[in-house]
């Protein structure tokens, strides 16, 4: 069942929490268009309010939480209700998918992840923005996520764990960034984009669609 209810009751403070950490915010943002595709169709799975899907310039989206697609339908996405697991998608619809801090409110990740297999094309690309479980910000919020409305109902994982995921759901070919290197409220300019992970805190995976899944 999609964890929607603190998304339909913290509407606003999930709002709020950009403009408190606007520099987390940009940072993340730039690292994720490091990996995004700069052609062909896209949606972004776990949409919200559109923070991200805008201003890099997507489209399409899918969102449980209908105060989410609301607020994202005024930021001019096209959002459909939906969950992860099972999109109401055709297959081999997309050039690439998009998911920014949604993998920790999954309810089953792989079955998840096969979905995103069905509806890209070949050679399509998955890329995923999340907060690694083994690095400070991630630490933080999973000791601290029963006084979060959003992150006690969360699972974090490390980039090793959505790695093996993404491997078993038929991509390869991966390319990482990192950043978010500081304490959340230490940050006060643009943090740095770096290849690779094990070091920021918020991880950015991109893998490609190598063979369907039957």
């Amino acid at each position: 069942m999609a964890k929607i209810e603190p998304f339909e009751n913290h509407s606003e403070l999930y709002e709020k929490w950009f403009d408190k950490n606007k520099y987390v915010y940009y940072s993340e943002l730039k690292a994720i268009r490091e990996l995004l595709p700069k052609e062909g169709k896209g949606i972004e799975i776990g949409v919200g309010s559109g923070r991200f899907a805008s201003p890099l310039g997507m489209i399409f989206g899918i969102e449980p939480s209908g105060k989410m697609r609301r607020l994202s339908g005024e930021r001019e996405l096209i959002v459909i209700d939906g969950t992860a697991e099972n999109l109401p998608i055709g297959s081999a619809t997309f050039n690439y998918v998009l998911m920014v801090t949604t993998v920790c409110f999954l309810d089953d990740v792989m079955k998840a992840f096969f979905e995103v297999n069905r509806i890209l094309k070949l050679h399509g690309k998955f890329i995923i923005g999340f907060v690694d479980k083994e690095r400070p910000a991630g630490s933080e919020y999973a000791l601290n996520k029963e006084q979060n409305p959003f992150y006690k109902l969360a699972t974090f994982y490390t980039t090793e764990e959505l790695l093996s995921c993404m491997k078993r759901a038929g991509f390869s070919n991966f390319e990482f960034r990192q950043t978010i290197f500081d304490d959340l409220d230490k940050i006060k300019t643009d943090e740095p984009i770096l290849k690779g992970f094990g070091k920021g805190s918020f991880v950015v995976v991109k893998g490609e669609k190598i063979k369907g899944i039957k």
